[in-house]
């Protein structure tokens, strides 16, 4: 049976209150400010271990490789057993920005094999709204025991991979910056030729939690995303054309994992291209489009 992928506030109020409880952790980033650890330092949910995405959910390599890319398995299962991962329990993740980095830690922790991983739909504020209380300082847990899985490239596109892909590519960044009206952070704008758009606020509530799966598939639907025959569609074991396949790239590699989850609600898988537009823009000699 396939765990769960959100969990509502109410339902983390009770469980932190049982024995078995889950490993919470606290993923707060936003792009441009360092102040994720001293938001978590001010108040987090009770427990919660702070997991730091620029220092642990992504490594740090040259320009051509994006602002984000993976770390390597091992720290990610150092970074874990750090957080206080122990095998077999549930992890749950959640932030105060729309769900954005904890999905990336969602995304990372589940192709590395933990089972039950649940992001917190609403985050913080729907923890507060839910009379969830929050604790100021550090949590240090004890070391945990996990050992992770060496997915290595399994589930994850490389610039050249992206530039042969033959399904859908999803281009999650917002529709001004698809169409290379403008670009605030990358050398170039505009986008991968072939991408289609699917802004991630298509799949999110004004309040920052995840559309029902129906919305959500009509969303995937109106991008594009159909199954069944086509170039885009991959033989099954018996030759027949099953469903297209999806990938999904975004800024920087954080969104897009964001798409992958939305994508896991509805039962589709997504790959994730990690180095995504700050890696394809900083690779001289791709091509780029703009425009709808």
């Amino acid at each position: 049976m396939t765990a769960p992928i959100l969990i509502s506030a109410e339902e983390l109020r009770s469980w932190l209150e049982a024995d078995d409880r889950p490993r919470v952790l606290d993923v707060r980033y936003r792009l441009g400010f360092t102040d994720g650890h001293e938001q978590y330092l001010a108040g987090h949910i009770p427990g919660a271990v702070f997991a730091d995405l620029e220092g642990e959910l992504a490594g740090h390599g040259a320009p051509s490789e994006g602002r984000h890319p993976l770390p390597d398995d091992a720290a990610l299962e150092a970074s874990a057993r750090g957080w206080g991962i122990h095998a077999g329990q549930t992890v749950v993740v959640y932030d105060d920005a729309r769900s954005l980095p904890a999905s990336r830690a969602w995304w990372a922790l589940r192709r590395a094999g933990i089972g039950d991983v649940r992001l917190l739909d609403g985050g913080l504020a729907a923890w507060i709204a839910a009379g969830g209380a929050v604790d100021p300082g550090e949590v240090v847990p004890e070391p945990g025991d996990v050992v992770l899985a060496r997915p290595g490239a399994v589930g994850v596109l490389t610039t050249g991979q992206v530039a042969d892909w033959g399904g859908i590519l999803l281009d999650a960044r917002a529709p001004e910056r698809f169409r290379g009206e403008i670009e605030p952070i990358d050398p170039i704008a505009g986008h991968i030729p072939g991408a289609r758009n699917l802004p991630i606020s298509e799949v999110l509530t004004e309040d920052g939690r995840f559309r029902s799966p129906e919305r959500i598939a009509a969303e995937f639907a109106a991008a594009g995303v159909g199954s069944g025959a086509g170039a885009d569609a991959m033989p099954g074991a018996d030759g027949a054309l099953g469903e297209a396949r999806i990938a999904a790239y975004c800024g920087s590699g954080v969104t897009a994992a964001q798409l992958a989850l939305a994508g896991a609600l509805i039962g589709r898988e997504v790959v994730v291209f990690p180095g995504s537009w700050s890696a394809w823009s900083n690779t001289p000699g791709l091509p780029v489009a703009t425009g709808e």
